[in-house]
């Protein structure tokens, strides 16, 4: 009996360290064959990254952000066929909450969860010419929180020559 209660506290324990290990698992980026890591932290002040795009060959940043910051990034480049593709490494799915091929060139809110997220600067595969690449920039804004909207002060009840209509019963 004494061997089984053992047994079982030792697979739990196993159990709690393999989901311990999961989340650290999808923290791990997939990088393309020739990518290089490199590992932000939240800057301070703003943040300038500059870089040189080519598919397969170009830097990738993680960068962790904490819930309640906010902020701005925007991505320029003079090619027509360079993007910014962001994702949180936290999801499980390979899809980018946001591109600079669909949302515009800057990307500003306020984080919800402690999370990582990778900035993927990449050289569009469809792009009639397929040359050199192209140069961009990264531009990671710590911005000031949100203002809140100031809230109308109620206004008092003003003396009216015609009583208020009783409710109507429904």
């Amino acid at each position: 009996m004494k061997d089984l209660s053992v047994r079982t506290i030792f697979a739990a324990a196993a159990a709690a360290l393999f989901l311990l290990a999961a989340p650290a698992m999808a923290q791990t980026p997939q990088l393309d064959p020739g990518e290089k890591l490199e590992k932000l932290q939240f800057p301070a002040v703003t943040m300038q990254l500059k870089g040189w795009t080519k598919f397969g060959n170009s830097h990738v940043y993680t960068l962790p952000v904490h819930a309640g910051q906010h902020m701005k990034i925007s991505f320029a480049t003079k090619s027509k066929f360079a993007f910014l593709a962001i994702f949180d490494l936290s999801r499980p799915d390979d899809e980018a909450f946001f591109g600079t091929d669909e949302d515009g060139m800057s990307f500003e809110t306020t984080v919800k969860e402690n999370t990582t997220w990778l900035l993927r600067p990449y050289y569009s595969k469809v792009s009639p010419r397929r040359g050199l690449g192209a140069p961009f920039s990264i531009l990671i804004e710590p911005l000031a929180a949100a203002p809140q909207p100031p809230q109308k002060p109620a206004e008092p009840e003003r003396p009216s020559l015609f009583p208020k209509a009783p409710a109507k019963p429904q």
